[in-house]
């Protein structure tokens, strides 16, 4: 063997050291480190696939997306067909929201591994993420032909069917979950399962899994925000109380809670709680429900003029709810003005949008 050849063989095996320890670095999450040796890399070597897909998952891992793909991109340009580099892109621009890219990749990975089950549940969750219903779903039922139980790929399907509203669907495969994973079911299936109730309005069905979730996670937002408007829907205004007030003990600056908890007074007759909540809420910033709260608490009250006043500010600002024309218009027949209670029911019917609750109360005027 030459020197020169010696002196070649050498400069490999140092690589291929300094490449091992800086993927040993980049597992044991030491960056900086890492980056520090597939940098002394490709000083000697500028296009080494290794290092600049080191550098990729370096700067990936460190949050910096777009400097990752400016790596993987120039090992692709070297190293054509690179799994690694083509993973790291796809997974850079999923996490840049770029899903059309990011799909185009798996597409391109797909080519040389086409039964990759990580990448195909990935591929799926991309088409999921832009609205391809079809594409989504068929790739993750290949995934199911594959392997039966796979995880990501029933989420995967529930999620798909709750975007598109197909709430049955969706309860179907996580459902199907939960059998699977009975003991040691992630939370996020709990909750899922209760919002597809809570949608179908199937309240007194969606309140074990919310129970459920909570005893897992006492003070899990989704948990509680569900399992009070099961009760809502119900009209069980306490048990709703209780669970917004345990979210407000964990954030009470939430002025979408605070409006929902003074509905939950309003309901229940205690106006002076309501209205301290609405207020609190709009001491955080202006909120449509929060001063329609305020405005049935003037109206319980008795108080029509300034009810009405409320409601005639929200309509300009807000034309399309029917709900602020019917409560505008009971607080004129409040009044005794039928003429005027009219004359808002039909000022809503001329913007051309159809309602019945509107319809029914100008037939009962």
């Amino acid at each position: 063997m030459s020197d020169e050849e010696k002196e070649n063989d050498q400069e490999t095996t140092e690589i291929s050291d300094i490449s091992k320890k800086g993927y040993q670095l980049l597992k044991e999450n030491r960056i900086a480190e890492a980056i520090d040796c597939f940098s002394q890399i490709l000083l000697v070597d500028k296009n080494n696939n290794y290092a600049l897909v080191g550098m990729g998952d370096a700067t990936r891992k460190r949050g910096d997306c777009r400097e990752a793909v400016s790596f993987y991109q120039r090992c692709l340009e070297f190293h054509p067909g690179n799994n690694y580099a083509l993973f790291g892109l796809a997974d850079c621009y999923k996490a840049l929201n770029q899903y059309h890219k990011a799909i185009e990749i798996w597409e391109q990975y797909l080519l040389h591994d086409d039964r990759n089950i990580t990448v195909l549940t990935r591929v799926a969750d991309a088409y999921r993420k832009v609205r391809d219903f079809k594409h989504s779903k068929a790739i993750y039922l290949r995934v199911l032909e594959m392997e039966e139980t796979n995880p990501y790929a029933i989420i995967g399907l529930g999620h798909l069917h709750y975007d598109f509203k197909e709430y049955r669907d969706a309860l179907f495969y996580w459902e199907k979950m939960l059998r699977h994973n009975s003991d040691s079911v992630d939370i996020r299936v709990l909750t899922s399962i209760g919002n597809c109730h809570r949608k179908l309005k199937t309240f007194k069905e969606g309140i074990p899994f919310f129970e459920q979730a909570l005893r897992k996670e006492p003070y899990n937002f989704y948990a509680l925000f569900g399992l009070a408007d099961c009760y809502r829907g119900l009209n069980h205004q306490e048990h709703s109380l209780e669970h917004w007030n345990r979210i407000l003990e964990q954030d009470p600056r939430n002025k979408v809670i605070l409006t929902r908890a003074g509905d939950a007074y309003r309901n229940m007759g205690e106006y002076d709680n309501a209205q301290d909540y609405y207020e609190r809420a709009l001491n955080i910033e202006f909120d449509t429900y929060a001063v329609l709260g305020l405005a049935l608490v003037a109206k319980a009250r008795g108080k029509y003029n300034q009810a009405a006043t409320s409601l005639e500010r929200l309509i300009q600002q807000n034309t399309k709810n029917y709900r602020l024309f019917i409560e505008l218009a009971d607080c004129y027949l409040k009044l005794g003005d039928k003429n005027q209670a009219v004359e808002v029911l039909e000022e809503f019917q001329k913007l051309g949008i159809r309602s019945t609750q509107i319809a029914e109360m100008l037939e009962k005027i």
